[in-house]
């Protein structure tokens, strides 16, 4: 599967799980939701407010503010290169110890930067309580092999709001395959 089917399946699978553990009761009244925008800019600014915080601390290698910053949740998650044969090139990590562990492994691999086209993203509300960041990012890591030349990467994620605040549902890290060579 490549990564580009396995983020589709993956953010599907996470959007559904948010909005199962934030239905209401059925004896509640639906939530009125304007469809076209359904969180107002300043939740919007929130989150891209918190994108650049979390490229922030990426780059610092600070684990403990990331971590800060996922939802405390079994079904908290982080597509990311694998170095476990048995997982493939990529593969999701589920559940908050499982994405500390993965974002400690890639700290101290080695230089991580992450270089991230701000005039590029966009931050977009899926519903009362999710928003979605989508970044191109260039990222240099010599992580599980690679070569730590800067590449193209898009960064998903998806945020949950919650008691304490907007917290990452999931992050999804593709790598940009390269464009094919042109026929002769």
């Amino acid at each position: 599967m490549n990564p580009f089917s396995i983020a589709a399946a993956v953010i599907t699978a996470t959007l559904m799980c948010a909005s199962v553990a934030h239905a209401a009761p059925t004896d509640a009244p639906p939530i009125q939701v304007d469809a076209t925008r359904p969180l107002p800019d300043a939740a919007l600014d929130q989150v891209k407010t918190l994108f650049h915080q979390l490229m922030a601390s990426a780059n610092q290698h600070d684990v403990a503010a990331i971590r800060h910053m996922f939802w405390d949740s079994p079904s908290a998650l982080i597509v990311a290169k694998s170095v476990d044969p048995d997982q493939g090139d990529w593969a999701g990590f589920w559940g908050i110890d499982a994405v500390t562990q993965k974002i400690h492994d890639i700290a101290n691999s080695g230089p991580v930067t992450l270089y991230p086209d701000f005039d590029r993203l966009k931050v977009v509300g899926i519903s009362a309580t999710v928003a979605e960041t989508y970044a191109p990012v260039k990222i240099a890591v010599s992580y599980g092999g690679q070569n730590p030349a800067p590449r193209p990467f898009l960064i998903v994620v998806d945020w949950l709001k919650t008691a304490e605040g907007w917290k990452i549902a999931s992050e999804i890290i593709i790598p940009v395959p390269s464009a094919p060579a042109k026929a002769s």
